[in-house]
């Protein structure tokens, strides 16, 4: 605990949030702000700091009863990040393998079919990826985010963080290394890249949508 008990409250809240880090500090810092400036402005007329505080706190809210809603704005602004690193990484993943393929210059060639259900499934993930970004875009305004959107748009994440990397294994064995392997290694190291990128956002909306909301 500090000192301070507006630095307590903030701290508090914080903890009790999940979601994107900048926007989550944006927030608890409007929030802190807001609560300063209340507690500045019952002080200036009289009222000790810590009585001021407590006033402030009830006109504002505890973090308790701050954070439902709090987290509501968290939840679809990790939904938007987790749609985002969907739609990119399975895009560019896409590109790098079709043109593993092509440079490969085997006659009749054709995609094994492991890589074909795997990449089906991570293109599956980033059409909705891209129609999760239109229901949480400007459409907030007429219609309302559906509950359920954060939690499949995190469990599609883990879904293609798991199937890129194994698509792109079954792709290089498939291919000879000595006709594709700049390219291949370049999908590898953004494979992995972008697995860890994409595993720990879709975890962490998960996370998000099991939090209560108003």
């Amino acid at each position: 605990m500090s000192a301070d008990p507006i630095e307590d409250y903030a701290a508090e809240l914080t903890t009790a949030l999940q979601g994107p880090a900048r926007a989550k500090s944006r927030l608890v810092g409007e929030i802190r702000d807001g609560l300063v400036d209340a507690v500045a402005a019952q002080t200036a007329e009289g009222l000790p700091y810590r009585q001021a505080v407590e006033q402030a706190v009830r006109e504002f809210g505890t973090p308790g009863e701050l954070a439902p809603s709090c987290q509501q704005e968290l939840t679809i602004a990790q939904t938007r990040h987790t749609a985002r690193a969907l739609i990119v990484t399975v895009g560019f993943l896409i590109v790098c393998w079709y043109a593993i393929w092509t440079a490969s210059h085997i006659q009749g060639w054709q995609l094994p079919h492991a890589v074909q259900l795997l990449t089906a499934v991570a293109a599956a993930a980033g059409v909705l990826a891209a129609a999760t970004l239109a229901a949480t875009g400007p459409l907030t305004r007429w219609l309302p985010v559906p509950d359920r959107l954060p939690l499949l748009v995190g469990w599609a994440g883990t879904t293609a963080s798991v199937a890129m990397p194994f698509a792109g294994i079954a792709l290089a064995i498939a291919l000879p290394l000595a006709t594709a392997w700049p390219l291949i290694l370049l999908a590898g190291g953004f494979t992995v890249a972008s697995h860890a990128v994409l595993a720990t956002s879709a975890r962490v909306c998960r996370e998000c949508a099991r939090l209560p909301i108003c």
